[in-house]
């Protein structure tokens, strides 16, 4: 009899996530990654890895009937955005449950999202679409300073940026011309309007709010989580409206199968939605809507790849909390200390690192900023929160400025010199 495998297209932060609850639902995870070497830790657990090229349709159709001549593939998906399409077409191809991957399409392409959401009504930001700095110059001057400023593709803030004037404006114009146009010959940057209020983080599988985050940002210019809290504190009159507005919004994008995740900013208009992701947050959203609502969102979505019913009923009734660890300069890391002490309070669910020391930091104001995050939960908001800042307290490090030029060569210098830096011959 041939073992069920599940099939992930490359992995996201929460990919081993992924791999651990697949089997547990006794499936055999199976990962294609244009790099597998991107993902040491399978190997290091007897996972299997295959190598193709993850941009191109026919070679991953080719390699799943490979597979599924000599295993029973039950199901196919990704934790990965970039490649969610490329899931839904394979699950169509094989005749598999999955996203619609044209509705996954438009809602990646941020401007196409926001034209479909105002013409149902949502509410959103004010937007212009911009191909060239003169454009950029006159979105902003339309909609009025400040405004963000951002791609029109991508995920994790990359790109994001608040400009409060025009010299930063034409700064940020010009990194974002510049690193687009090494990616494709008709960059389009996305204008909008700089929507203030308290920042809401909702998840959703299928058509069911599962869970209600809110989220706490850096200041400007821009836009790292810092720290998020489920279930947030909302009254009935904001409940409701977040929670009318995002299914509004799977309707509008043509969603509604499998997870969705939607950020949006209670502003004096009421609920603004700043976007809609046709996938599961990274991490830590899913691990604090199973400690506070009790349902596995990972979980369940295997379960509907592989055809399963889902169980949504939520049974928790805790607050849970997680703080995201950010570097406070450019550097090496130097040492790290705390987080076995920090792991072990009680109410402390995982700490987790995701730098060593003699690695380089490198701040550039979005999701690759992070150097870690705790997750915590308790039956009191009050308790979680004390629990969390008391653990981040324990967690201490410090960053070597990067080596001098004239460094550099003499290090060089003597690692080329014919000794191993152990001191042996």
């Amino acid at each position: 009899m041939l073992k069920k495998a599940l099939v992930l297209l490359e992995g996201a932060s929460n990919h081993w996530l992924y791999v651990q609850a697949a089997q547990r639902l006794g499936l055999d995870p199976i990962t294609l990654s244009s790099d597998p070497s991107r993902y040491a830790y399978l190997a290091a657990e007897g996972h299997e890895a295959i190598r193709v090229d993850t941009n191109n349709l026919d070679a991953m159709v080719r390699e799943c009937s490979r597979l599924r001549s000599i295993s029973d593939v039950a199901g196919i998906t990704s934790a990965q955005e970039t490649v969610y399409a490329a899931a839904g077409k394979l699950c169509q191809y094989f005749d598999l449950p999955g996203p619609n991957p044209a509705a996954v399409e438009r809602c990646r392409d941020k401007y196409a999202q926001r034209q479909l959401l105002a013409d149902t009504g949502v509410p959103i930001p004010a937007y212009r679409v911009a191909s060239n700095a003169t454009d950029v110059e006159s979105a902003a001057a339309a909609i009025g300073l400040p405004v963000i400023v951002k791609p029109t593709v991508g995920i994790g803030s990359r790109g994001v940026r608040l400009c409060r004037d025009v010299d930063e404006l034409a700064e940020h114009t010009a990194t974002l011309f510049g690193d687009n146009q090494k990616c494709r010959p008709s960059p389009r940057i996305l204008v909008e309007e700089f929507a203030q209020g308290c920042h809401y983080s909702v998840e959703m599988m299928g058509n069911e709010v599962i869970g209600i985050g809110a989220a706490d940002f850096d200041g400007p210019p821009h836009f790292v989580c810092r720290e998020y809290i489920y279930p947030a504190l909302l009254s009935d009159d904001k409940h409701g409206p977040i929670a009318d507005v995002s299914l509004r919004c799977l309707r509008a994008l043509g969603l509604g199968w499998g997870p969705a995740n939607i950020d949006l900013r209670w502003t004096k208009r009421g609920p603004v939605v700043i976007e809609v992701n046709p996938r599961l947050a990274g991490t830590p959203n899913s691990q604090l809507v199973r400690q506070a609502y009790g349902v596995d969102l990972i979980t369940e979505h295997i379960k509907l790849a592989i055809g399963e019913e889902c169980n949504l009923r939520r049974f928790g009734s805790h607050t849970a909390a997680a703080r995201i660890l950010v570097a406070d300069r450019d550097g090496i890391l130097d040492t790290i200390s705390g987080s076995d002490q920090a792991a072990e309070m009680p109410g402390v669910r995982e700490v987790k690192l995701f730098i060593k020391p003699g690695d380089r930091i490198l701040r550039r104001g979005d999701y690759r900023d992070k150097i870690g995050h705790v997750i915590v939960s308790s039956s009191d908001r009050a308790r979680s929160k004390a629990i969390l800042q008391r653990a981040v307290d324990l967690i201490h490090w410090s960053i070597a400025p990067f080596p001098t030029f004239g460094e550099q060569v003499n290090q060089l210098q003597y690692l080329t010199s014919g000794s191993d830096v152990d001191g042996r011959e």
